[in-house]
């Protein structure tokens, strides 16, 4: 590890399946890291919750540990940011007492609070790509009003994650101007918040519920207090630095602040982010966001809704004594799925996986659309499988990338992260199929780096997020695309394109039914 030195800056990142905290210098070098998990409930098909005291026990487990394996004074973090999954939203009174478990990001109870939204056809969904998803927050605040009205009506705020997390630190109810464009609707070209689609959703009653001040990333919150101070082992004073969404703090961990670069995320989903000098409008890719990160820069999001979930679930379903075997002498999972997936030669032999385990978020926004393995003989095997799954994955980015050239934005460089990018031959596919090269950063959490650039900038260390980016992000390798691959791929890309349309209907009606027989048995 590099050498350290004060002044020191924490990163707190609110994910799914848990709570990483992070304390870095003014050169983006990791004094600490600390992580905490805590459980998911699903107690009906394709909802999710948390429970936000798991949350504040992590921030107090990780930023306690990071204090004590860091071997740092606590008057030596000079300032503290926070950003969190989204669009994760909880019902509080005013003290932040949760009324109701948080509607985690993935949950899409609201479907048909989305439909209706989207038959609504308000001039601000184009800045959603056209297409409100259930995910967002009106979806699930109209939910909240029509399922449990009750808790909506004497809930002080519908707020997220990242401002209930934001509040425990200060007792500020304040809101981020990331989140809010990204997952509000909020639009600074539009008059800001979306008052006509709530207008026309005979909901305007919600805007009484959100905590109305705007904070941008990197700019002050407030100070902590002296009750969070006590709870963390820290001192009280310390600014707090506004945040936002973890994906987009991982595009300033990853220096994605300038055009024509993409930042991908890879988790249990993967996350594609760019920026542009102008908007641009395509059709199933959200944004673009304007002043979301950069105050003149517009964002445009792609995403898949299942990637690293879709290894995750070869390797406990095929895989998983090799797993265990790899794990008792010390390689990692990717070391050992690598291996595996290596045996077989770019296109798997004439297999052909859908990625869409959990619908399709971009370009088709389509929650209904399921995986599918075709193309299988007898001479296939479970490598091949798995070859054909990291395929199947770069074809659902390369698709992405392919719909924003059609509309003006060519991607030249990708950054990676996330615990998908530990695959050296998962990212070598990806650069192969999209024939774009990928580079990696020194600092793997590229969200809690990212996050701890917001605090060193609100603090007043560096001038705005690019200037901190050059100092605080440093490029540890670079992958180059194999032409002759991409040339391969070419043609099975073409069948993957090919295969969703031919189909999506039989895709649909099997959804449809599944979910009418889970709802009807659960009903019993």
């Amino acid at each position: 590890m590099a050498e350290t030195k004060a002044p020191y800056f924490l990163g707190i990142d609110v994910g799914t399946q848990g709570l990483r905290s992070g304390i870095f210098d003014l050169r983006g070098n990791v004094v600490a890291l600390s992580f905490y998990s805590y459980p998911e409930y699903h107690p009906r098909p394709g909802w999710a919750e948390q429970d936000p005291i798991d949350w504040w026990k992590a921030v107090q487990d990780t930023v306690r540990r990071c204090i004590y394996e860091g071997e740092i004074q606590p008057e030596d973090i000079a300032s503290i940011s926070v950003s969190a999954s989204s669009c994760t939203v909880l019902p509080v009174d005013r003290f932040g007492n949760p009324k109701y478990r948080a509607i985690m990001w993935m949950d899409v109870r609201a479907f048909d609070q989305a439909a209706r939204i989207n038959a609504t056809e308000n001039p601000i969904l184009r800045y959603a790509g056209g297409h409100e998803s259930p995910e967002w927050m009106i979806p699930k605040a109209l939910w909240l009003k029509e399922n449990l009205p009750d808790i909506f009506a004497n809930s002080d705020f519908i707020v997220e994650c990242q401002n209930w997390v934001v509040y425990k630190l200060t007792d500020r109810w304040v809101t981020s101007l990331n989140n809010a464009i990204c997952k509000w609707n909020y639009c600074p070209t539009e008059d800001g918040w979306p008052v006509s689609l709530l207008r026309d959703l005979n909901f305007e009653e919600v805007l009484q519920k959100w905590p109305r001040e705007i904070i941008p990333v990197g700019k002050p919150v407030g100070e902590l207090t002296k009750r969070a101070a006590h709870e963390l082992g820290l001192i009280p004073g310390i600014p707090i630095i506004q945040g936002g969404i973890d994906a987009y703090a991982a595009m300033v961990g990853l220096d994605v602040v300038h055009p024509q670069r993409l930042a991908i995320v890879i988790g249990s989903s993967t996350c594609h982010m760019a920026l542009s000098e102008t908007p641009i409008f395509s059709k199933g890719i959200w944004g673009p966001y304007q002043g979301a990160v950069l105050p003149d820069m517009w964002i445009l999001e792609g995403g898949q809704s299942s990637t690293g979930s879709i290894i995750k679930w070869f390797s406990d379903n095929f895989a998983a004594q090799e797993c265990k075997e790899a794990c008792d002498i010390g390689e990692s999972l990717f070391d050992v799925l690598d291996k595996i997936a290596a045996q077989v030669a770019p296109g798997s032999d004439g297999l052909i996986v859908l990625d869409n385990f959990q619908g399709n978020r971009s370009p088709y926004q389509d929650p209904l659309a399921r995986g599918a393995l075709w193309g299988l003989s007898l001479s296939h095997t479970k490598a091949h499988v798995l070859r054909a799954m990291y395929e199947g994955t770069a074809y659902g980015t390369f698709h992405i990338l392919e719909v924003l050239a059609q509309d003006g934005f060519d991607v030249q460089e990708m950054y990676a992260s996330g615990g998908g990018a530990r695959s050296k031959l998962w990212l070598q596919i990806h650069a192969d199929v999209t024939n774009v090269p990928i580079y990696l950063t020194t600092v793997e959490e590229a969200s809690t780096l990212g996050t701890a650039i917001y605090a060193a900038v609100g603090a007043g260390f560096y001038n705005n997020i690019p200037d901190a980016t050059l100092k605080m992000v440093q490029i540890s390798g670079q992958i180059y695309p194999i032409k002759e691959n991409y040339e391969i791929y070419r043609f099975y890309y073409d069948k993957y394109i090919k295969s969703y349309f031919s189909m999506k209907d039989l895709m649909h009606e099997i959804s449809t039914r599944v979910n009418r027989n889970q709802n009807s048995a659960r009903s019993h």
